[in-house]
């Protein structure tokens, strides 16, 4: 799933550990490096589950050992550090001070957020203990939550896949604590309040075509592509970086109330970026619509010299308006690719970052295998842009 900020998130849970004279070590490493390598050059957060760690299931040091010898220098640089933090966790012994030593810029960088989910006090005074140790601004990024409701403050929790151990052990805790008369604290979820006339986020396409005289492209995607056409096509990075979260808000708070933006007064290229990225994640349906989400993940088994059909054919059948919007948005983003010279950013980087805001199946998320066909096929939109946009006009483009 998504935090609040956009940035994907990745779980890791405790009690999914076999036994370690069971697991394959090998095998784990090469399933750990997969995972995290479809994410860890852009911005992401990490949920961890402590419930269910025994004994039985511990990784030992010599695990850790073995893992660094064999990731080269790129992964290292990429899981390294995790799995030393999650050791620190897994392990609840104090090992070695150099093994915190190790410091990966770009790694931490990308790290934005660890989420400590039901820890214990071992591990929090572990922490304490290795804190001196540790940079303060990777510190600050680590938050320990007691209860799985805290969750819903950070990110999209509907979206996560919580194991039934840890829901069990919720629901049973909740089951001790009403015994003794101390209950969990309770989420209070507010209704939802109506859109308003001028809201841009959150609301379908036809709800903000309808309020904007009957424009095809919403105000908020014309505003921010227009101005990272004029100032944004060449600086390297474009859509991997995040934003001051309030600051996102703030620019939010500006579009649903029909205020205008000036995006100079925020010295930050990456703000209309992540604007134009949270728009369409917050869209009721994908850009692509759910109806396309089996045609697009089924794009790996077409044949490699008819994908680009195959596109098109898909692309033919959306409904008018989401054809328009994710036209205009597709040739912003071949623009993009075309000056990854200077940004970085080619059709591969960009559709990393868009597959997931173009199109999400209408319950849960996206497995991870499902993510390798999700990105093929946005690359293969935005490389092949004219092919596959060239034989379809709506009236009103």
């Amino acid at each position: 799933g998504d935090d609040n900020s956009g940035r994907k998130v990745i779980t890791f849970s405790c009690c999914r550990m076999p036994p370690s004279h069971q697991l394959n070590h090998t095998r784990l490493l090469e399933y750990l490096k997969y995972t995290l390598d479809q994410y860890v050059e852009n911005d992401y957060t990490v949920v961890y589950f402590h419930y269910g760690l025994k004994s039985l299931n511990k990784p030992s040091l010599k695990w850790l050992q073995t893992a660094y010898k064999e990731f080269d220098r790129k992964y290292v640089s990429k899981i390294f550090d995790l799995l030393v933090h999650f050791y620190s966790l897994l392990s609840s012994m104090v090992f070695n001070s150099l093994t915190f030593s190790f410091s990966f810029y770009r790694y931490k960088k990308n790290l934005k957020a660890l989420y400590v989910v039901h820890p214990t006090n071992f591990i929090k005074i572990l922490w304490n203990i290795f804190k001196p140790l540790i940079s303060h601004k990777f510190g600050k990024k680590i938050t320990y939550l007691n209860y799985l409701s805290d969750l819903r403050e950070h990110l999209k929790y509907d979206q996560l896949n919580i194991p039934q151990e840890v829901l069990r052990y919720v629901h049973d805790e909740n089951l001790r604590r009403k015994q003794k008369g101390k209950l969990l604290p309770v989420v209070k979820v507010p209704p939802p309040r109506p859109p308003l006339p001028t809201q841009q986020f959150g609301v379908s396409l036809q709800y903000i075509k309808d309020k904007n005289k009957g424009e095809l492209i919403p105000p908020v995607m014309k505003e921010t592509i227009s101005y990272l056409k004029r100032k944004g096509l060449q600086v390297e990075g474009l859509f991997r970086r995040s934003a001051s979260i309030q600051t996102i808000k703030d620019v939010q708070k500006l579009y649903n109330q029909g205020k205008s933006v000036n995006f100079d007064d925020y010295h930050d290229i990456h703000i209309p970026a992540v604007i134009l990225k949270t728009f369409l994640r917050e869209l009721p349906q994908p850009l692509l619509t759910f109806e396309c989400y089996d045609h697009v993940v089924g794009i790996t088994s077409v044949e490699s010299s008819l994908r680009v059909t195959r596109c098109k054919q898909i692309i033919q059948g959306l409904p008018e308006h989401n054809y328009v919007v994710l036209k205009y948005l597709i040739c912003f983003l071949h623009m993009v690719s075309q000056e990854s010279l200077y940004n970085r950013m080619t059709a591969s980087s960009l559709a990393c970052v868009f597959g997931l805001n173009l199109i999400w199946p209408s319950k849960g998320t996206a497995s991870l295998s499902a993510l390798v066909p999700l990105n093929l096929f946005t690359e293969l939109l935005i490389d092949f842009y004219t092919n596959i946009f060239n034989s379809r006009t709506v009236p009103g483009e």
